[in-house]
């Protein structure tokens, strides 16, 4: 739902970070999985803190701005910029040039901002400003933060990772190092590592599982002279809604999942109840078909484990496909069920079965419009600390960007103000469907299941 608040910002120029000392002008190559085509965008990121007294006379430009300097000597290839290299390889230009930083002022308080924090995120074009030309993802900066200075003595960072570099995990770790040398590390605690040849192609590539998140289960072929390619999904009359569970709105939500399918995670029943109450507000065609990709963090199926401290892209998006008939008449158990089952298929084969996918198809299968979800609640982002604690906010600016998908849904960590955590939604979908899903949505969160009938009455007659 869309916000009314606005509020001047008064942002100083643009400005390049380098690292604080030398580092090495070197080449390094990214993995394939990096490459995916769903990662081949840029990727904003809003935290907001309060006011610490603790930190009175500190400001948290110079102090983050600083530290930023001091985490590149030993993140440097964030200092670099990404080159195209034969066949599409991505290649990180280690140039030292550094990342933009902005410096702001805005006339708002933490309050203004409301609670829960409406979608799109209040002033987002303003709190992090696209610098004209920054915005590709070759011959770029590889990261933009801005700080932005609250006249409650709260701030909001905001940044904007090129994602071919790293995942959320990846940039957690980024901004943890960041963060405990703006308290006064010497040094990070875990320490980077490149590596990226461990999620390279094999050789020969060998495509063993099926990828239905693209629209091939086998190689197809390629123009050799096309360049790096940018997804982009039809964007039209798209809305941007959050909303918040409580603890005993999940626990309603469960109440819907027959008995011999538990015990099932958050992410499961929220994902499938996000599904099936898409397919019915729709209003599509029964032999629709209907998808759902879900990110899906890889890192705890590699044996030997991937090291500590490896930053690139463990990620894949398996997506769940079936109908929108069976979707709307069939129980949440059935929507829950492909979801596990489209999750359980990622091992470290799936992996190396995709990373030679991107090496045959030259980085270029097939991209479907899914619905697409990333469970944020459990990553870190809201602990990350600079000195003035942990966020009150941590989320992108709204759902899906426009790249990935015009349907989709952030999970975010939310604690109530008596303590009490739940998870926010970030949910954007066709203006004309959200009415209907908003709806459909509250029902499965705070009715019974066995008095509702609304779900039902919902569902169209032609189906």
């Amino acid at each position: 739902m869309a916000t009314s608040i606005s509020f001047a910002v008064r942002r100083r120029e643009p400005e390049l970070v380098a690292p604080a000392k030398a580092t090495p002008h070197e080449f390094r190559q990214l993995s394939d999985i990096d490459r995916q085509l769903y990662l081949q965008f840029q990727s904003p990121h809003y935290n907001l803190y309060a006011h610490n007294p603790s930190m009175q006379g500190k400001d948290p430009v110079k102090v983050i701005k600083e530290a930023i300097a001091q985490a590149l000597v030993y993140y440097y290839p964030f200092a670099g910029r990404i080159r195209q290299g034969p066949d599409n390889k991505l290649i990180v230009d280690c140039t030292g040039e550094g990342v933009l930083f902005i410096e702001a002022d805005a006339d708002a308080t933490v309050e203004q901002f409301g609670d829960p924090i409406p979608s799109p995120f209040p002033c987002f074009q303003e709190l992090l400003y696209n610098v004209p030309g920054s915005d590709g993802i070759l011959n770029t900066p590889l990261l933009l933060f801005q700080v932005t200075r609250l006249k409650c003595g709260g701030f909001v960072l905001g940044f904007r990772l090129n994602h071919p570099m790293t995942d959320a995990l990846g940039i957690v770790q980024v901004l943890n190092a960041i963060g405990e040398i703006a308290r006064g590390a010497q040094a990070p605690s875990i320490l980077p590592v490149w590596q990226r040849e461990l999620l390279c192609a094999r050789n020969p590539p060998r495509v063993t599982c099926r990828h239905n998140e693209y629209g091939n289960d086998a190689p197809v072929a390629v123009d050799p002279t096309a360049k790096v390619p940018e997804f982009h999904g039809q964007v039209h009359a798209v809305a941007h809604r959050s909303f918040v569970l409580n603890r005993k709105e999940l626990s309603n939500i469960r109440r819907w999942i027959p008995s011999h399918l538990h015990p099932c995670s958050n992410f499961e029943v929220i994902s499938a109840c996000l599904w099936r109450c898409y397919a019915i507000a729709s209003q599509a065609n029964p032999n629709e078909e209907m998808r759902m990709q879900m990110l899906v963090n890889a890192r705890s199926k590699f044996n030997p484990p991937l090291p500590k401290g490896y930053y690139g892209n463990v990620l894949a998006l398996p997506a769940a496909v079936t109908n929108a008939r069976k979707l709307c008449l069939n129980s949440l158990g059935y929507a829950l069920e492909m979801i596990r089952n489209a999750k359980n298929r990622i091992t470290e084969e799936y992996m190396r079965s995709l990373a030679d996918l991107m090496e045959i198809t030259k980085g270029q299968p097939i991209g479907l419009q899914s619905y697409v979800v990333s469970d944020l609640t459990s990553i870190g982002f809201d602990q990350v600390d600079y000195g003035w604690g942990n966020t009150i906010y941590t989320g992108p600016p709204k759902a899906m960007p426009d790249e990935i998908s015009i349907a989709g849904t952030y999970f975010l960590p939310y604690r109530f103000k008596n303590g009490e955590r739940g998870v926010m939604l970030l949910v954007s979908l066709r203006a004309p469907v959200m009415e209907r899903f908003a709806i459909l949505l509250e029902e499965l969160a705070r009715q019974d299941p066995e008095r509702s009938q609304e779900q039902q009455e919902m569902i169209p007659s032609s189906l």
